[in-house]
C-alpha cells in the first residue's frame, strides 16, 4: 500500500468513526440516515486538497444537520 493509499484507507476509518460516534450520540435517528449523511457530506469533500481535517468537518456538519432535523432535542 502506497502513502497516498493509506491516508485514504485511515480517512475512511476515520469517518466511518465519526459515523458511529453519531449513531451514539442520535440513537432515535435510523443508522441508515446517519450513514447516508455522512457519505453525502465526505462526498462533498472529494475535491479538497488538504484531507487532514475532512472527517472532522464531515462529523460536524453532519452533527449539525442532526441537530436541526431534531430541533436540537438530543444536544
Amino acid at each position: 500500500m502506497t502513502g497516498h493509499d493509506e491516508k485514504q484507507s485511515d480517512e475512511l476509518v476515520a469517518v466511518e468513526h465519526a459515523a458511529e460516534r453519531l449513531a451514539q450520540r442520535f440513537p432515535h435517528v435510523p443508522r441508515t440516515r446517519i450513514e447516508q449523511l455522512v457519505q453525502e457530506r465526505h462526498e462533498e469533500f472529494s475535491g479538497a486538497p488538504v484531507r487532514d481535517f475532512v472527517p472532522v468537518l464531515v462529523e460536524h456538519d453532519v452533527k449539525r444537520l442532526l441537530l436541526a432535523e431534531t430541533d436540537g432535542a438530543q444536544a
